[in-house]
């Protein structure tokens, strides 16, 4: 049976919003074809007309001022409904539209091509018009055939591979891309802004997932697209560039500040009426650019790393900092290339630092501090790479590099009649680990190792960031035999009451309160003061980090700490290195032990 004809523009309506075609913003793939289509036939009007339900709507056009017109008598409708090209050399001399919209306007020559899907049904037409009756030769006709396909083709390649975004049905990433480099050719040199709109962060959009769903999540990006493109108006493009990342260009010949201030103002109302003002935080990055001398790539790139800067408050908006960038892209790098460095084998090394008892001066034991001397950048500061890595799943792998590494020292140590403690850092991921009190204590088990050679340093910033899974882990860690330290301790907020609940033996008062540490008097002297006497009391075994003059290791001496670690005693050491020096600071203990006899000795 023969279908109906409202079936059949029921399912070609459905087939163009299928699409996600109508009311985007224009697009220089699209206006390409359209420029050539005017440059072909010599005629000052062009565009790629869809047929709506109820209107002719211009996804592209040249010559034309409005962005659609009524589809009744519209001869892209009949192009449309028949997939057929049509002519009209004279509209005023054609009975059906010699009272038409186009006619009324002055228009008398017209010509489309359809634009047909896979699956026959007509989207509309590229069609060229004129004010003066023409006729089409065949070679202009085939060639407006061609553009039509040309520009079906465009369609359905935004459409199968991600060119419109699914939810907020504006173009992506690779469509910003192909925009901004088809407007570097066309004009390039031209100074423009770029700007990354990043409407909340990942953490903001986890909770709303969590509580509302992801549809939820859905509306406000929906909602956020339309309000973008409110502010900017239909002539200008919002492309959806990530999750919750909006960017678009700024109209040639801008001026910096005024422009700022507009993306200030804008901004400030879209706040006020958005439904998520108060679950999300909007940041805003700038990058000034030239057309043509920066990759599209990079351009969002800058302009995404500025509004990461601007996380700062919301609503912020920063300009694009070359050596922000340049910090960003070293940081990724690094990230990029430790989990090589974890199996490369020659990268990753351990140091060792001596702890040694403040009453006697003898060596206790050494912390295992981790280095890397990364092939190209040469030595990295652990200070630059262990932050990163900690937020990341190489966690688990780099601690367990370094048990493993710290571990063997220690058997190689007990074969040399070294018999030393090792300490070792661990950072708040592995408290996720449900198996990683069973890998140390199987390490241990491995190399024949008594579990208090080990001790385990975690910062008093991670054991609060979870402390019900610290307390938990710390108390398996304790019962297995394996000493346990606070690490930089005053630089977090726990609790007198939770510290009292910890299992941990050592407290380590962290070096930022100790470099400056010159005499009895001063914040730092009562600081440190106070905590050592809090410690005692709470029954740790109290070693202060950082110590660098001899003034701060009498001061910490006379208020009864018990360890002192830093440069003014030793600096970190290759395992080598260590061995020595450990023989030769034994050998000055024996040396100042029998010169201090002697001089007790009466000389008669």
């Amino acid at each position: 049976m023969k279908p109906r004809a409202n079936d059949v523009e029921d399912a070609r309506l459905d087939a163009l919003a299928q699409l996600k075609l109508l009311d985007t913003p224009p697009s220089e793939s699209f206006d390409r074809i359209t420029r050539m289509a005017s440059q072909i036939f010599g005629l000052p009007v062009a565009a790629v007309s869809l047929t709506d339900r109820d209107r002719q709507w211009f996804k592209s056009r040249v010559g034309i001022d409005h962005c659609s017109i009524p589809r009744d008598k519209a001869p892209c409708a009949a192009v449309a409904e028949s997939t057929v090209p049509l002519v009209v050399e004279d509209l005023l001399a054609d009975p059906h539209y010699a009272d038409s919209v186009l006619a009324r306007a002055g228009t008398r020559f017209y010509a489309g091509a359809p634009l047909i899907t896979s699956d026959g049904y007509g989207l509309g037409a590229l069609c060229v018009l004129g004010t003066v009756p023409r006729q089409v030769s065949p070679a202009e006709l085939a060639g407006l055939v061609d553009l039509a396909a040309m520009v079906m083709a465009q369609i359905e390649l935004q459409h199968a591979f991600g060119r419109i975004d699914p939810i907020s049905g504006l173009p992506t990433r690779n469509q910003f891309r192909d925009d901004l480099t088809d407007l570097a050719r066309d004009r390039g040199g031209e100074p423009r802004f770029a700007v990354v709109v990043d409407l909340a962060r990942d953490d903001q959009i986890s909770r709303i997932t969590r509580v509302m769903g992801g549809t939820r999540v859905d509306e406000l990006i929906r909602e956020a697209a339309r309000s973008l493109a409110r502010m900017l108006g239909p002539s200008r493009t919002v492309y959806h560039v990530g999750a919750a990342q909006f960017a678009f260009l700024s109209p040639p010949d801008t001026e910096q500040a005024a422009y700022l201030d507009v993306l200030q103002s804008g901004f400030a109302l879209i706040r006020r009426s958005s439904s998520a003002r108060f679950v999300t935080s909007v940041a805003i990055g700038v990058r000034p650019f030239v057309l043509g001398d920066v990759l599209p790539d990079d351009v969002l790139r800058g302009a995404a790393s500025a509004a990461q800067d601007a996380r700062r408050a919301d609503g912020s908006i920063a300009l694009y900092s070359a050596a922000n960038d340049t910090a960003h892209q070293r940081q990724y790098r690094l990230l990029r290339d430790f989990g090589a460095a974890l199996e490369a084998g020659d990268q990753l090394r351990l140091v060792y630092q001596p702890r040694l008892d403040m009453a006697s001066g003898r060596c206790l034991g050494a912390e295992a501090l981790l280095r890397w001397r990364h092939p190209q950048l040469g030595e990295i500061s652990p200070a630059e790479f262990i932050p990163i890595i900690e937020q990341t799943s190489l966690a688990r792998p780099t601690t367990q590099w370094v048990l493993d590494a710290a571990m063997d020292q220690l058997a190689h140590w007990d074969h040399a009649a070294i018999a030393q403690t090792l300490s070792v850092n661990i950072s708040a991921a592995n408290l996720t680990e449900a198996d990683f009190v069973a890998r140390v204590q199987r390490g241990l088990a491995q190399r024949g190792l008594r579990p208090d050679r080990l001790e385990i340093e975690l910062t008093e910033s991670a054991i609060m960031a979870q402390p019900d899974q610290a307390l938990a882990m710390l108390r398996e860690l304790a019962a297995a035999g394996i000493c346990l330290a606070i690490d930089d301790f005053g630089t977090g907020h726990s609790s007198l009451a939770y510290l009292q609940r910890l299992p941990a033996r050592v407290l380590k008062i962290d070096q930022a309160f100790i470099r400056n540490l010159t005499g009895a008097q001063g914040p730092d002297f009562v600081l440190v003061e106070t905590m050592i006497g809090l410690a005692k009391k709470l029954g740790y075994h109290v070693v202060a980090e950082g110590i660098e003059t001899e003034a701060a290791a009498t001061v910490l001496t006379r208020l009864g700490c018990d360890e002192a670690q830093g440069f003014w005693f030793a600096r970190p050491m290759e395992a080598g290195d260590f061995a020595t020096w450990l023989a030769d600071h034994r050998d000055r203990q024996i040396v100042d032990s029998q010169t201090a006899v002697a001089s007790q000795i009466p000389l008669h």
